[in-house]
């Protein structure tokens, strides 16, 4: 069987494009990286995601706009399933989701999320983006949140997480080489 090389090696370049998309949109989300958050999707995007559906403008502002509190977010992203289509690709990512925020009568609370994010990606140039994205929830376990400090928490375990540019990442960033 002839394999052919070039396309091969397109193939691996799109599939790596996909996944480096769902990468930013978790550290976006995670992080309050607004730019990170923006280069996953396409700015005709839609998103079906719990109670919000519409465009995908309209989500990333309302999760900006939820993120301006800090509380803590961590976003995973596993079990990738890549299916091609020229310009477009078929993407199940599995999820799971750790959150911090409040119940309807105010009480910090604890969710755990799992599901799948099912996205249509385009590939418009040479960047592939989510074009549309349905989020499918297979688990969730909300618990009340622990009524300590983050210094009592975390202890002597630092440095913890931030916001841009607070974190860590965006630090090692604004060095060299890697600044500019």
């Amino acid at each position: 069987m002839q394999v052919n090389s070039d396309a091969l090696l397109q193939s691996l370049m799109d599939r790596e494009a996909i996944r480096e998309a769902m990468y930013a949109y978790c550290r976006g989300i995670d992080r309050g990286d607004e730019a990170a958050l923006r280069s996953s999707y396409w700015p005709d995007g839609t998103d079906q995601h719990g109670a919000y559906q519409g465009s995908a403008a309209g989500f990333m502002d309302a999760a900006m706009k939820a993120r301006a509190n800090g509380s803590r977010m961590i976003h995973q992203v596993s079990n990738i399933s890549i299916v091609l289509k020229g310009s477009q690709a078929a993407v199940e990512s599995y999820f799971q989701a750790f959150q911090c925020d409040s119940d309807p009568a105010g009480q910090p609370r604890e969710t755990f999320l799992c599901g799948r994010y099912v996205d249509r990606f385009e590939k418009r140039g040479d960047t592939w983006r989510v074009a549309a994205r349905t989020v499918v929830y297979d688990w969730m376990k909300e618990a009340p949140a622990e009524q300590r400090s983050e210094a009592e928490r975390f202890g002597p375990r630092v440095p913890n997480g931030a916001m841009k540019p607070q974190d860590a990442w965006y630090t090692l960033l604004a060095q060299a080489p890697f600044a500019g």
